[in-house]
């Protein structure tokens, strides 16, 4: 029996308010409402299965995306999903080369968050029909199978097929004690949840007082906004974790390329790990420029979470531009996208810290962090995932945190799936929740 034709794609605006208690906020998003162009894939196998997949955006701005989802359907609703698993790759830039659509790309923008919403649907439907989360998916997976999954064209100056297929064959070797090692003591994380930028000192404090009793030994902190009030926050947050542990710095693109490197220099007393995200996404060279400039003092550059594509991580790795890769789930293209820059991060010796604060974000790049372990990297050294402790509890198989770390999911799929309640719920505008928000003033619509 075949895995069934796809009859039906939906996508609905889902948006959780957020911005009323300020968390996820940051020197370039003050009021984010953390929220998802949310897709349902059905087919006509008897198993009845679904496949859901999802798409993270700040809330204004979702109503784009849902459009480019519905604008792609026609290259999805009626495919075969045999036809499809069998030519990923084929699939793959079918949806990122329509000849219309491409232009309002290509692979970047609203039309690509609305391919990785796709995308991850159809994983998560596959893994679901193997029986299996969809990091043992790709564990499982025959090395030449995936390689037919990843679209190498543009990045073969970097890392050719038969390059990546040397890094799979390599990792074969001690895989099964490294997929142990993951499901005893889980992939290590690090929490950014106790100090967005628009919470106040008390509540940081008693955030970080709570991370440290739990086990946390990694946090981060927004910065970028006001140079004082970064050195009085990063004061207080390194002296209540202490010296050893580790303090990350995020300035959100905030800064110029000579600002960044200032104002990093009157924070290196704070001893960051890195500093994330100084400038703009797109400025390659400028992030080199930083690179080479806080070496010396011990500080290293992390982005990631808004590179558009494939070729702007081949760039930033080529142009020794950055010390951590920050992948993100659905801000390149799906899985196929993120196993190209896995692959490329292996050969350029760049470890992978996934971006993963947002809506549904943590639950998906788990599977992807813990695959790199243990099929590509082979090595935890330099390397973490980030957690963010919000918005969890609308999900069917929500994230387990166990010692700081994130143990492997075990129900199949791709963590994906929210409660029917939930996306009803904060469906927007018409939800039961931004309705009760709208009727008391709570939140204008013009502004959500």
């Amino acid at each position: 029996m075949g895995r069934g034709r796809i009859t039906g794609l939906s996508v609905s605006d889902v948006r959780f308010p957020t911005s009323l208690a300020h968390h996820g906020s940051d020197a370039m998003h003050p009021d984010p409402d953390y929220s998802a162009a949310y897709v349902v894939i059905e087919t006509d196998a008897p198993d009845g299965l679904r496949g859901y997949g999802l798409t993270f955006t700040l809330g204004k701005g979702t109503e784009v995306v849902v459009c480019a989802v519905n604008a792609l359907s026609v290259h999805v609703v009626n495919k075969d999903l045999d036809e499809i698993i069998s030519n990923f790759r084929g699939f793959y830039r079918q949806l990122t080369s329509d000849g219309q659509l491409r232009w309002i790309g290509p692979e970047k923008g609203a039309v690509h968050l609305a391919t990785a919403a796709i995308l991850n649907a159809v994983w998560d439907l596959w893994a679901k029909q193997e029986g299996k989360p969809l990091w043992k998916l790709l564990v499982d997976m025959d090395p030449k199978q995936l390689l037919s999954c990843i679209d190498f064209r543009y990045i073969t100056d970097a890392l050719t097929e038969e390059e990546a297929l040397t890094i799979l064959q390599n990792g074969l070797e001690g895989k099964k004690e490294r997929e142990e090692q993951m499901l005893k003591y889980g992939y290590p994380a690090y929490t950014t949840s106790c100090a967005w930028l628009g919470y106040p000192d008390q509540q940081l404090k008693q955030l970080c007082t709570e991370a440290l009793k739990d086990g946390w030994t990694r946090f981060k902190v927004k910065v970028g906004a006001d140079l004082q009030d970064d050195i009085r926050r990063c004061r207080l947050v390194r002296e209540m974790i202490g010296p050893e542990n580790k303090l990350m710095l995020d300035a959100n693109q905030r800064w110029e390329v000579k600002e960044a490197i200032e104002w990093v220099i009157k924070l290196a007393e704070f001893k960051p790990l890195w500093i994330e995200e100084p400038v703009s996404p797109d400025d390659i060279l400028g992030h080199a420029t930083i690179s080479k400039a806080l070496a010396p003092l011990g500080i290293g550059v992390a982005t990631g979470e808004q590179c558009h594509n494939r070729v702007v991580f081949k760039q930033l790795l080529q142009a020794q531009a950055l010390s951590y890769v920050q992948v993100d789930s659905c801000r390149l293209g799906s899985v196929n996208e993120n196993l190209s820059v896995l692959l490329m991060a292996k050969k350029f010796q760049i470890p992978v810290c996934p971006h993963a604060g947002g809506v549904g974000l943590c639950e998906l790049v788990q599977h992807l962090i813990i695959f790199d372990y243990i099929a590509i990297s082979g090595s935890l050294e330099d390397r973490m995932c980030e957690y963010v402790d919000h918005l969890h509890e609308h999900f069917k198989y929500p994230v387990v945190i166990k010692n700081a770390s994130y143990m492997p999911p075990q129900a199949a799929g791709y963590s994906t799936e929210m409660k029917e309640d939930s996306a009803r719920k904060y469906q927007f505008p018409q939800g039961e929740i931004w309705q009760t928000l709208l009727s008391e003033h709570k939140i204008q619509l013009n502004k959500a």
